[in-house]
């Protein structure tokens, strides 16, 4: 126990005191440190490896203005995003649209419902802040959504077919608003931003494929 080179407590009337136990082996202490390193190393490549499984294309990221021609290009990947999705999903079903994308994640079938109810819910805001001055927002748990019975069980089919519709309305929206109206905000409780309509199209660009990559990653490994 000597060669231990950790701290440890006694118990001295109900009081816990520290009693530092030192090293007398050199030898015993390196190989211990070299464990302890080995170990990092191994989180820190276990952690990497949830990272990419749980943000495959990486997390949204864009600085600065946003122009005219990024507008242009994200209402395209917007109106592409349910064919995308769609081809994700084809031919899986039963216990492939109930594996979890990621150990402790969401199955291919909540994934697919997710996008629906989210951007469901995206639709609505940009209708709210097209026509309310920075209106707040209701969030929604979308842990919780993705719990509920049509989440777990129902066929993707119908969310599919929700993605379209909604995808159709949405960039149809998209396509007639102006400078103006893209630089019109609403507010988010729940995080406390005030987001812009240009921003929030970026981000649920990024949304949309970071959802359909969960799908594409996960039948890469499973070989589907």
């Amino acid at each position: 126990m000597g060669e231990s080179g950790i701290v440890v407590t006694v118990q001295a009337k109900k009081k816990y005191v520290p009693i530092m136990l030192y090293w007398t082996n050199p030898d015993a202490k390196q190989a211990a440190d070299a464990r302890r390193a080995s170990i990092g190393v191994q989180n820190g490549r276990e952690r990497e490896k949830m990272e990419e499984l749980r943000y495959p294309i990486g997390k949204f990221e864009h600085e600065g203005e946003i122009s005219a021609a990024q507008r242009r290009l994200w209402i395209q990947e917007i109106a592409a995003l349910p064919g995308q999705l769609s081809e994700a999903a084809r031919g899986l079903d039963g216990e492939r649209l109930d594996t979890p994308y990621r150990e402790g994640g969401w199955t291919v079938r909540q994934v697919v419902h997710h996008v629906g109810d989210s951007h469901m819910n995206c639709l609505m805001r940009f209708k709210l802040a097209l026509t309310e001055e920075q209106p707040a927002i209701k969030p929604y748990e979308e842990q919780l959504w993705a719990e509920l019975a049509d989440s777990r069980a129902l066929p993707v089919e119908p969310s599919l077919a929700l993605v379209s519709a909604l995808h159709v309305r949405w960039t149809a929206l998209l396509e007639s608003m102006t400078d103006e109206q893209f630089s019109r905000a609403f507010y988010h409780p729940g995080s406390g931003q005030v987001v812009r309509l240009d921003r929030c199209l970026g981000m649920y660009v990024w949304h949309g494929k970071h959802h359909t990559a969960h799908i594409d990653r996960l039948r890469d490994r499973m070989g589907w």
